[in-house]
């Protein structure tokens, strides 16, 4: 396993796993620095600790992190994420990998901040951004009827907190691993998880980066994108379990298969087969599991997927608006007597 580094195409093996190696890395530069200043002149190592100040990398301001996850992505001086709005003529190929990258050293940024720069409760904050609030809104609006659960949905948008409580733990309980690819076959194309659209859809409903919930769930355990009928996904196998289980509980049929070697060119991951994907699951231990779980039928409720579940039972509903029983039997008395049906008739039948 490498070290990471502070080059956007390099990627650590988890967030966790990041952290701790920089934190590694970090100590042993300075136990080193101060064995060797030991034996220099105080004004040489004077020069030395100058230089090693402006030789470390700028962190980024509160502000400027958080820009990184707003829609639209505002362009930083500080920061050297590669925009990527622009790809009209790019091939599908190269937009991904953009993609990869800004959502790798996006999240990296996040996780090396120091506590006071790190938004608090960033999930919150996005929300107005997110599709599938917006979905709810619409939904909301539509319900002239009371069929939706509005009380619970609405407690469990304003306790979306909790989205970041809940990943935190599962990258302090996470495994280290090697990036993993995996592809995410879903039914008739659609991308249901609300994934970044990357090249032509078969539906015209393309995603923004950071323009849904689920993007930015999986943003922390690795990074992804859809294309046609596929979800592509590199990371930590806990982002592979987030979509299955998420994926399940909306009865969302689905099939996983390894990501081929040559299917991404330029992004350093692994290809696993069956076996190898068996064991990395193994190697999660039950409380994270269970974690995961909960974050994915919390995401599952609040999903695009059941707003128009829900809006879908609004239209039958409007449809059997009247008892069409009755209606059958006012008809069928109208034609006895010989009588054409009219619409302001209301000549009660008993």
């Amino acid at each position: 396993m490498t070290q990471p580094t502070f080059t956007s195409n390099a990627k650590p093996s988890s967030t966790q796993d990041s952290l701790a190696s920089a934190g590694d890395v970090t100590g042993s530069q300075t136990n080193s620095s101060k064995q060797q200043q030991s034996k220099r002149p105080n004004s040489e190592r004077q020069q030395n600790d100058d230089n090693s100040k402006t030789s470390l990398p700028k962190m980024l301001e509160k502000s400027e992190l958080l820009a990184l996850f707003v829609l639209p992505v505002a362009e930083s001086p500080t920061s050297e994420l590669p925009s990527i709005n622009d790809t009209s003529e790019m091939s599908v190929a190269t937009q991904r990998v953009e993609l990869y990258r800004v959502q790798h050293e996006r999240t990296r940024l996040l996780y090396m901040a120091t506590a006071a720069t790190r938004p608090t409760y960033l999930v919150q904050t996005l929300k107005p951004q997110f599709v599938e609030y917006q979905q709810y809104l619409l939904a909301e609006q539509l319900d002239k009827r009371g069929l939706l659960d509005t009380e619970a949905l609405e407690r469990l948008w304003q306790q979306l907190h909790v989205v970041d409580d809940i990943i935190g733990d599962i990258v302090h309980h996470m495994p280290a691993q090697q990036p993993a690819g995996w592809q995410l076959t879903v039914q008739d194309g659609h991308n249901p998880l609300r994934l970044p659209t990357v090249g032509k859809l078969k539906h015209s409903k393309p995603i923004s980066d950071q323009a849904s919930l689920n993007s930015y769930v999986l943003g922390h355990f690795g990074v992804s994108s859809f294309t046609y009928d596929r979800g592509y996904y590199i990371g930590h196998v806990v982002g592979y379990l987030f979509s299955c289980y998420f994926c399940a509980h909306l009865s969302i049929s689905y099939g996983v298969t390894a990501l081929g070697e040559q299917v991404v060119d330029g992004y350093d991951y692994a290809s696993l087969e069956t076996p190898h994907m068996v064991r990395l699951l193994q190697g999660l231990d039950g409380y994270c599991k269970k974690r995961i779980y909960q974050l994915a039928v919390i995401c599952a409720r609040l999903s695009v997927y059941a707003s128009d579940k829900r809006i879908e039972r609004m239209l039958i509903t409007e449809v059997n608006d009247f008892d069409k029983k009755l209606q059958q039997q006012h008809l069928d008395v109208l034609l006895l007597q010989g009588m054409m049906p009219e619409s302001n008739d209301s000549t009660p039948l008993f």
